[in-house]
Formats: structure tokens, C-alpha cells, sequence
């Protein structure tokens, strides 16, 4: 297995250690950050393959964070998945429309995202 860079972004620091520690045991490079705009610069920086990324975070959220790295040259080929709590049908509507690639809901299933990165 080619060694992915995957960022993952989440407000709630425990959520978002435990993703990467999980991801980290699959074999994938991880880095984490905690909210919108730490998310943007690592994104800019760090340059990650995918981007697993909490829709409802203080500050700039998914939405803006994904709104806004679509803009910019250079992150055609970033594959972002939203991750939410939220079971509605139009925050999938939205966070397609704002450029996600995928949406994960909490808590997420180990054989879920195995699923899902291979996909990517």
C-alpha cells in the first residue's frame, strides 16, 4: 500500500486523536489539526491526499474550509469527506454542493473508512 497523507480535522480534540491514531495503525501518514483555520494551513502546508474534515466547527467550518481550498489552485486532486454526526439528507446535499467527495457519519467504523480510502 502506497503511504497516503491524510489530514484530519475536528473541534473535538479526543474525536480527532482518536481518527488519527486509527489511521496512523492502518498505515497512513497523518496529521491533525483542531478548527477551520489551522485546517486551511495545514491543507496549504502539509499537502495531504484526503482530507477528513468535521462540517460543524467554531470559527470556519467544513463547508468554508472546502468552499474556499476548491478556489485555489492546487488542490484539484484533494479528496475531502466530510464527517458529521448529523443524519440529515440536506447536509449530504450541502456538503456535496460545497465540493466534498464523500460524507462519513460519527462515530466512524473502522471497516467504513478502510472502505472508503480505498475508494478514494
Amino acid at each position: 500500500m502506497k503511504r497516503r497523507r491524510i489530514l484530519v480535522v475536528d473541534d473535538h480534540v479526543v474525536a480527532a486523536q482518536s481518527l488519527g491514531e486509527l489511521l496512523t495503525q492502518m498505515g497512513y501518514d497523518v496529521q491533525v489539526a483542531h478548527d477551520g483555520r489551522a485546517a486551511l494551513e495545514a491543507t496549504r502546508l502539509y499537502r495531504p491526499q484526503v482530507v477528513l474534515l468535521d462540517l460543524s466547527m467554531p470559527g470556519v467550518d467544513g463547508y468554508g474550509v472546502v468552499e474556499r481550498l476548491r478556489r485555489e489552485t492546487g488542490f484539484d486532486a484533494v479528496r475531502f469527506v466530510a464527517v458529521t454526526g448529523s443524519r440529515r439528507p440536506e447536509d449530504l446535499q450541502r456538503s456535496h454542493a460545497a465540493g466534498f467527495d464523500a460524507h462519513l457519519l460519527k462515530p466512524v467504523a473502522p471497516d467504513s473508512l478502510r472502505v472508503l480510502l480505498e475508494r478514494l
